[in-house]
Order: C-alpha cells, then sequence, then structure tokens
C-alpha cells in the first residue's frame, strides 16, 4: 500500500516584470526608466520582507536629504568654492532613486496586497514634503545665482509646481480623464513636460551643466505648470457645462 503525501505548493515568487505591470505609468520617461527602477526596488523589498511604507519612507528620507544638500552648497557653487558637477550628480541620482522608490511602493502593495487608506496618505503626504525640499532646492540655487530673482516668479513657481501633484491625485480615482488622449509619439513626447521622472532629470541636469540658467528653468516651469492648471479648469468647466 502506497501513502501519497498531499502537499501545497508555495506560491510563485513575484518576477520584475510583474512588479512592472502594475505601474501607473506617469509618462514616456517615468515608463521606460523611473518605473523600472521601481519594479526592481519593490523585487528587492519583497525579498527582504519589507512593506511598501518603508519604501515610501525611504523616498521620503533620500528626497529630503537630496534637497537639502542642494540648498546647502547652492551658495559655495554661485561663489566657485564647489563644482556644479557636484551637485548636479547628487541631485541627478538623488532625486531619480528617490521617485523610483516613490514608484515601488505603489508597485510592491499592488502585487502582494498590502494596499491600505493609511498607506495611500502616507504616500501622498510625503511626496508633498518631499517636492517642497525640490522646490525649496530649486529656488535657492536660483536666488544664489541671481540674487535679483523677483519673489513673484518664485511665488508662482512654488505654487504652480505642485499642479502635477493635484491633478495626479485627481486623477486616482475611477472617473479620471485625460484631456489628450492620444498616445502617438507626437503626444508623448511633448507630454514629457508633465512627466515628473522628466523634469527632475532636466532640473538635475542644469545643476550639473549650467546653474547660471536656474532661474529660467524656473520660468519655463512656472509657464508650463501654469498653462496646465489653466487648461485643466477650461476642460473640466466644459464637461461641467454639458
Amino acid at each position: 500500500m502506497t501513502h501519497s503525501v498531499n502537499t501545497l505548493a508555495e506560491p510563485a515568487r513575484p518576477t520584475l516584470t510583474d512588479f512592472y505591470r502594475t505601474n501607473r505609468g506617469g509618462g514616456l520617461f517615468s515608463e521606460s526608466v523611473s518605473q523600472w527602477i521601481g519594479a526592481a526596488f519593490a523585487d528587492v523589498a519583497h525579498r527582504l520582507g519589507l512593506r511598501p511604507t518603508a519604501l515610501t519612507i525611504a523616498n521620503l528620507i533620500l528626497g529630503l536629504l537630496t534637497s537639502v544638500t542642494v540648498v546647502a552648497l547652492a551658495g559655495p557653487v554661485a561663489t566657485g568654492r564647489v563644482p556644479a558637477w557636484l551637485v548636479g550628480i547628487v541631485a541627478l541620482v538623488g532625486w531619480q532613486a528617490a521617485y523610483a522608490l516613490d514608484c515601488a511602493d505603489g508597485q510592491l502593495a499592488r502585487v502582494t496586497g498590502q494596499g491600505s487608506p493609511a498607506g495611500a496618505r502616507v504616500d501622498v503626504l510625503s511626496d508633498v514634503a518631499a517636492q517642497i525640499a525640490l522646490v525649496a532646492a530649486l529656488t535657492a540655487t536660483a536666488v544664489a545665482q541671481s540674487p535679483s530673482t523677483p519673489a513673484w516668479l518664485i511665488a508662482a513657481f512654488a505654487g504652480t509646481w505642485m499642479v502635477n501633484l493635484v491633478t495626479s491625485v485627481m486623477q486616482a480615482g475611477p472617473n479620471a480623464t485625460s484631456m489628450v488622449t492620444s498616445t502617438s509619439p507626437l503626444v508623448r513626447l511633448v507630454k514629457l513636460t508633465r512627466d515628473y521622472g522628466a523634469v527632475i532629470f532636466v532640473a538635475a541636469l542644469v545643476l550639473f551643466f549650467a546653474p547660471s540658467l536656474t532661474t529660467w528653468l524656473i520660468v519655463a516651469f512656472t509657464a508650463v505648470n501654469g498653462g496646465f492648471l489653466l487648461a485643466s479648469i477650461a476642460f473640466a468647466a466644459r464637461a461641467s457645462l454639458r
């Protein structure tokens, strides 16, 4: 008489692709770079048994440390005591890694089923804190490089910068819509101006190669985000009047 032993097969470990497939987009750059790095972070975190909030906090800490470093070195860079390329590398690596961690926490939560309302709140609040620090870093650099930078421009830049974050939160619900639904290569290239991964990449390149142009970078970001805000208001108002 033979005896059989019933064993339950262990569930397959999620792969890098499994994590990536749950990404929430973000734009051409984010999908091609940031979300893949995020998937790698999520995979490592899963192997270590970390919860998504651990990645959220790591994103917050790294983002804050990077921006504080840029702020602290803004003056020395302007006077030539610290090379601009050094700060540029810190910004490039730090901001991109922090953003990838921001991508990773959501991927890990969705794949492992560990998402929660509290975790989502921590994620959004951490994003707000990290982006306030980033705005401070860019404005500190602009003022250090060009002390005549007008206060109204800094205020407008700080206010319109949050348009990205606010609209991304609003787009998370079941009634999310897009003003431009086309996914053609040309449209996706244009939308890079709204892609957070691409935006912080460009910001870091300016800090690396030409920090003296940071004021003009702020002007460009303010124009793009302000224009998008006005267009979004018009789009929503038109829809509500139908």
